[in-house]
């Protein structure tokens, strides 16, 4: 299964590339949700059942979508499956989406090798929306209790435009969210 509203099915960058999520897969993201729900959105652990009820719904219907609302690609290197993510809250009629991404939580765990893949992956992503989408615009909510992943972000171009002040409650502690941006003029002139 592929994305109709992709040209290309498959991004490359070095030895990184970014593809539609496959079945196979759901389980392995499963598995670093539950482990990092610190970092996410997510306040329950997801089930197995759970998570394929979410693929049946709410992805594996959006392949088939000239617009879809989110686009979850699977993130490798030297073709081994090392992370996911994609665009979601995708606004059309604006040309924007914030980035979602989430790294295999063994990899994670090396700061060295976790800003590594990260920027390789928002090479990537960038190309999804700004050469094959046409997106205007990218931006990210960051915790502010990540400044490796915040400096990533920072070093590859994304600039710090808000902060939403205790935002979010995490272990029971008022965490603020970061907001970064950037567009496709930047990225053309970068």
């Amino acid at each position: 299964m592929n994305y109709c509203c992709l040209t290309k099915q498959s991004f490359s960058y070095r030895d990184f590339e970014l593809s539609a999520i496959k079945s196979d897969h759901i389980m392995h993201i499963r598995r670093w949700r539950n482990e990092q729900m610190n970092i996410l959105r997510q306040k329950n652990e997801i089930s197995e059942a759970e998570q394929i009820s979410y693929f049946e719904n709410y992805v594996w219907p959006t392949f088939n979508q000239v617009r879809p609302n989110q686009i979850l690609l699977s993130f490798f290197k030297a073709r081994q499956l090392v992370g996911y993510g994609g665009l979601v809250h995708i606004s059309w009629e604006d040309l924007r989406g914030e980035v979602s991404f989430l790294l295999d939580t063994v990899h994670s765990a090396n700061s060295e090798i976790y800003a590594t893949y990260f920027a390789n992956y928002l090479n990537l992503i960038k190309q999804v929306a700004f050469e094959d989408l046409g997106f205007n615009r990218l931006f990210t909510e960051t915790y502010d209790l990540r400044p490796l992943h915040i400096s990533v972000l920072e070093s590859n171009g994304f600039i710090l435009e808000g902060r939403m002040r205790q935002n979010n409650i995490i272990d029971s502690i008022a965490i603020d969210s970061l907001i970064h941006g950037v567009i496709k003029n930047d990225y053309e002139n970068s």
